[in-house]
Formats: C-alpha cells, sequence, structure tokens
C-alpha cells in the first residue's frame, strides 16, 4: 500500500507526503505553489472560477480522457494517479498563448477578467474532446462557469473562433509521464491522527469500511468537499471510492443497465440517455460539466438528498440497488432504500456498489419535469418524473415519484392509483391532479413555498399528459442552451 500522493502537473512528477486528506486542490494551487491564476469565487463549486482540467489514462483504451473539475471542492489525494493541468499550463516559455487563449484576447471575452481562466479550462476541456461544438455544446460545455460582467456573447464567439487558429506550440498533455505513473496499489495517507484510504477492491472497501465504521466514504466530492470549505467539519478519515476497479463499470445486459456507484455522473448519463432519450433534458440541467465529472451516481443516490434529480427518474424505472459489505451482497429496490430524512437503508459496514436500471419496455413513456429558479446549475424546488404504459388508450402502467415534496424522493401512490385503469384524458388528468394532494405536504423554504410546489407538481402532471398528447414539445430547450 502506497504512502504518497503522485500526479504530473506541467509534464512532472510531483510526489507528496503527509497530504491533509481534506486540503483542496484550489488551497495547494494558490497557497502552497503560488499558482494563482486559479480563482476562488464560492468555494463550493457553483460559479466555476476556480475550474481546472485533470487528464487520466483511458482504462478502454490507450488514449487520456480529460474533463473540467471544480478544484475548490477538489480534495488534494484525489489526484493520485492523474495529471492537473491549470491555466498556467497552457502557455509554455517562448510558445506564445494557447488557441483558447488566443481566442479569448481577439474576441474580447475578458472583462473583469476574474473569471477568464475558469471559461479558459472550461473551453480548453471542450477544444481538446470536440472538433467541431455545436451552439448548444458549447453553451452546456460553459454552463458550470459564471461571468458577473455578463460577458457570455464574446466567450461564445471565442469558443467558435478558437477552432479557426494555428495549433499549440507546445502541448500541455503529457501522455508519457503519465504512463509513468506507478499507482497501481491502493493508497494510504497519514496525516497526525488523520487517515486518507484509496481501496482497488470492493474487498479491501468492505474491510476499511468494518474496520473504521464511522469513516466519510468520499465519490466525487461534489457534496462531501462542501462539508469542509462551508461548514468547516474536520474528516478523521476518509475512505475514497474512485480508484476501486469494480465500482467503475458500466455494462449492459439483457434486461438491465448496469451502473457502478463510482461511475462519474458524465458517463452514467451518457450511458441511460442512451436508451431513455427523453431524460437528456433533464441531465443537461442537472449541475454543471466540471460537477457533472466529479460527482457520481452513486454518490448522488447514497447522499440521500429529498431534491436530487436523478432518482425520480430511476426509481419509476424500477431501479434496484446492490449493497455489499464484508457480510456479502443484497439488492434492494430504490424506492424502498429512503426511510426517512437523510435516513437510508443501509446496514453498518455496508456501501452502494451498483445500480442496475431495467432498460425500457415496448411503448413505455419515461419523462422527468425539474423546475428551478435558475435554468442551469440549481437545486430543484420540485423534480418530477413518470413513466406510462398506454394500452388503446388506456392506462396500462403509471407511475409517478417526486423530488422537493417531502422528506425523502418518494412515489406518488394515491396519484398513480387515480391513473392506472384509466382513459388517458384531460378528465382523469383533473383527477389525478387532486390526488397529488394527498400523496405530499411540502414544507415552505427559500425555494419555494408549499403551495407552488404543490400547484408545480400539479402542472408538471398536466404538461406531462399534454406532452404525451402531442399538444406541446418535450424538449424546454429553444436556442442555444
Amino acid at each position: 500500500m502506497g504512502s504518497t500522493v503522485k500526479f504530473v502537473l506541467d509534464g512532472e512528477i510531483i510526489e507528496l507526503k503527509d497530504v491533509d486528506p481534506t486540503r483542496t486542490v484550489l488551497q495547494f494551487l494558490r497557497e502552497d505553489l503560488r499558482r494563482t491564476g486559479t480563482k476562488e469565487g464560492c468555494a463550493e463549486g457553483d460559479c466555476g472560477a476556480c475550474t481546472v482540467v485533470i487528464a487520466e489514462l483511458n482504462r478502454d483504451s490507450d488514449g487520456v480522457q480529460l474533463k473540467a473539475i471544480n478544484s475548490c471542492i477538489q480534495f488534494l489525494p484525489t489526484l493520485h494517479g492523474k495529471q492537473l493541468i491549470t491555466v498556467e499550463s497552457l502557455q509554455r516559455k517562448n510558445a506564445g498563448p494557447h488557441p483558447v487563449q488566443q481566442a479569448m484576447v481577439d474576441c474580447h471575452g475578458s472583462q473583469c477578467g476574474f473569471c477568464t481562466p475558469g471559461f479558459v479550462m472550461s473551453l480548453f476541456a471542450l477544444y481538446k474532446s470536440n472538433p467541431r461544438p455545436s451552439r448548444t455544446e458549447i453553451d452546456d460545455a460553459l454552463a458550470g462557469n459564471l461571468c458577473r460582467c455578463t460577458g457570455y456573447r464574446p466567450i461564445i464567439a471565442a469558443a467558435n473562433a478558437m477552432y479557426e487558429l494555428p495549433p499549440a506550440a507546445s502541448e500541455p498533455l503529457h501522455a508519457a509521464t503519465l504512463a509513468q505513473l506507478e499507482v497501481s496499489d491502493s493508497l494510504h495517507i497519514e496525516h497526525g491522527a488523520r487517515n486518507f484510504f484509496a481501496p482497488t477492491t470492493r474487498e479491501e472497501l468492505a474491510a476499511l469500511l468494518a474496520k473504521y465504521p464511522r469513516a466519510t466514504l468520499l465519490a466525487g466530492g461534489t457534496d462531501v468537499g462542501l462539508w469542509v470549505t462551508k461548514q468547516h467539519r474536520v474528516l478523521d478519515t476518509v475512505i475514497y471510492t474512485a480508484r476501486v476497479a469494480g465500482l467503475q463499470q458500466i455494462a449492459v445486459s439483457r434486461t438491465h443497465i448496469e451502473i457502478g456507484a463510482a461511475v462519474s455522473l458524465a458517463a452514467a448519463m451518457e450511458a441511460i440517455v442512451a436508451h431513455y432519450p427523453a431524460l437528456d433534458d433533464l441531465f443537461r440541467r442537472f449541475a454543471s460539466p466540471p460537477i457533472r465529472n466529479a460527482g457520481t451516481l452513486g454518490g448522488n443516490i447514497a447522499n440521500g438528498s429529498p431534491i436530487g434529480d436523478s432518482m425520480p427518474a430511476l426509481m419509476v424505472a424500477g431501479t434496484t440497488l446492490t449493497l455489499m459489505s464484508a457480510a456479502g451482497e443484497r439488492e434492494i429496490a430504490l424506492e424502498d432504500f429512503y426511510l426517512d430524512y437523510q435516513v437510508k437503508d443501509l446496514k453498518a459496514g455496508e456501501f452502494l456498489a451498483q445500480i442496475r436500471i431495467p432498460l425500457p419496455e415496448k411503448n413505455v413513456v419515461l419523462h422527468s419535469h425539474k423546475l428551478s429558479k435558475r435554468f442551469d446549475q440549481d437545486i430543484s424546488a420540485v423534480c418530477s418524473a413518470y413513466r406510462l404504459q398506454l394500452d388503446a388508450g388506456r392506462v396500462a402502467s403509471f407511475a409517478m415519484a417526486c423530488g422537493g415534496m417531502a422528506a425523502t424522493i418518494r412515489r406518488a401512490r394515491h396519484c398513480e392509483a387515480a391513473l392506472n385503469g384509466q382513459p388517458w384524458t384531460a378528465a382523469s388528468i383533473d383527477k389525478a391532479m387532486l390526488a397529488l394532494a394527498e400523496d405530499f405536504a411540502p414544507i415552505s423554504d427559500m425555494r419555494s413555498s408549499a403551495a407552488y410546489r404543490l400547484r408545480a407538481a400539479q402542472n408538471m402532471l398536466r404538461r406531462f399528459f399534454l406532452e404525451t398528447s402531442g399538444e406541446l414539445e418535450s424538449s424546454v430547450y429553444r436556442y442555444g442552451r
């Protein structure tokens, strides 16, 4: 078991011992290396000023996979085995600006300049991964970067112009150096009385949880990171799941999509949308690309937030969870996993290993609606999902689940009962909308009042009816994003 964090920065292998397990990448860059191009704006993964790019060797090919992430909530030991690329990495000595940087200059994409490095890094990730993006893809790539000068138009222009410039004189990617890192072993960092473990097998993870039952499980850090940066919590023992090989796979069997709990949200959503294309709108509005690149579907589910956007759709699809511990495995329906607010059906030493989503059946519609104050990158006030199967104009099967309406995400059983077996008509929908009031008694908070939430959920159900009846378009996108 190794005890040194190893990663690549500007072509050199960096080795760190005695690392604070919860020191962020942003703190390391700004305070230790004095690389101040990466900015701190919000310290919670919202504004994008701290965006950097992480490169990893692709497990399924000989290539390198790049992804933009928020360095403000990424813990330093999670860089083990990766390459870190910052805005300073793009321009090497006597090589001139990178095409992304030059395009920003030529198109006047920088105003006050504070957010500019983050935009540049998001554009760099796009530049290296998509040779000719559409306007929608450009907007999506930049959805996690906020400009307080409202200078988006010239930044969009720069995103188009960067492809017309000559290629970079020097390459910030160092695949050969990355391949030299010897990081196949598990990692254990001791920092005083605190520990950071990065196991590589499910069995090792189970054994660590049995030994440290109060340990914090860390996946993408998009939620746990805020415990440190906003709540100032001290995490004594952290067990990192992203290096566990058995949690990294996506497979499609004859009946299910099987997603390992440590698969990123970005990769998991791509696999789900391939079979459930109607969920594309929802997943584009789910957080931002840097959050989706770092966060995991397993973490979103296991966190158990009553406003998690993935769970309503997965719940009505009939998703099951594989839970594992040193004692063995068991399978549980997602709808049975949440017992109360932040209370899950997880026994001591258990962890989520796999998410199993049934493949769509013939003539079944699965869709989801999200309502939030901001269109992009915002927490839902209400998120509803529906699964509908019709037979000669009657409801053969209907399921509905809602987030933001109760202490847990849960099914709307009274509404379902009001529709199952009934004709799929406006009159039936009127009755089902009334039945929703029996299913939920939502609270009022900063995002919405209780009355508004209930009315919104009812109207979203009516919208679903109008969409399936052909009276409304199902996509909420009109131009660009």
